[in-house]
């Protein structure tokens, strides 16, 4: 585990350092499965369930699940979300950020600072004894406060030998209640926020999910593992 977060924090270090005006997010995608390859992994998102690509790469109001596309270029201004996963030996990290684009506005840095400031709270909560809806409620607790919204119909997960595995981890709930934590238990925590309104839809490409109001939304994720103590991030890159 902790090598493939390693992998999956440096190929998500290859991605911030290819978005720029005028590259397209299929660029990006090449670059990461390449990173990713050259470590001896492999993209644990290609082929997932039929998505075609090494990493999802969402801009603006698309929460997550954006299909790389060679026509999709990106601009001055944007916010791009990368989300990357890679296999080593069995084990999967997953991670991802979001990065803003040259010049963009006072809000979106906001909106990306309190996505990443909310992960950072629920890791106050994420030690073995609490449970799932103290992180949930850390997360939206803060979000809240700050003005935004937390999406509700797309959540966290266990993560391992399977990318996806139980328990699920909302960002919402209520403190104290839900599945129990346990050291060594392996997760991807992740908020999802959007500027507006909380709800979201599926595009007709069946995987990209964006805001319904057409708001920005951001998202930070990091794989961590329970301890006693404070939680390990595996994923960490902004600590590289």
């Amino acid at each position: 585990m902790r090598h493939a977060g390693r992998i999956t924090g440096e190929a998500l270090l290859v991605a911030r350092d290819a978005i720029k005006p005028g590259v397209s997010t299929k660029d990006i995608d090449v670059k990461i499965r390449a990173y990713i390859e050259k470590c001896g992994a492999t993209p644990s998102f290609l082929g997932y369930n039929g998505f075609p690509a090494s990493a999802c790469i969402s801009i603006n109001d698309e929460v997550i699940h954006g299909i790389p596309s060679d026509k999709r270029i990106i601009k001055e201004g944007d916010i791009v979300k990368v989300d990357v996963g890679a296999r080593y030996r069995g084990y999967n990290g997953d991670s991802a950020r979001t990065f803003p684009v040259g010049k963009v506005s006072d809000e979106a840095l906001r909106l990306i600072s309190v996505t990443r400031d909310s992960f950072y709270e629920a890791m106050k909560a994420a030690r073995a004894g609490n449970r799932i809806g103290d992180i949930g409620y850390a997360v939206e607790s803060f979000v809240i406060s700050n003005g935004f919204s937390v999406v509700r119909d797309f959540v966290g997960h266990g993560v391992g030998a399977n990318l996806h595995e139980e328990p699920e981890v909302p960002n919402f709930g209520r403190a104290g209640r839900g599945a129990r934590l346990y050291a060594n238990m392996t997760l991807a925590i992740e908020p999802m926020v959007n500027k507006g309104l909380a709800n979201v839809k599926v595009r007709d490409n069946g995987w990209t999910v964006v805001t319904e109001d057409g708001s920005l939304s951001a998202h930070y994720e990091n794989t961590v593992i329970i301890t006693d103590t404070d939680p390990i991030l595996l994923t960490d890159v902004d600590n590289y």
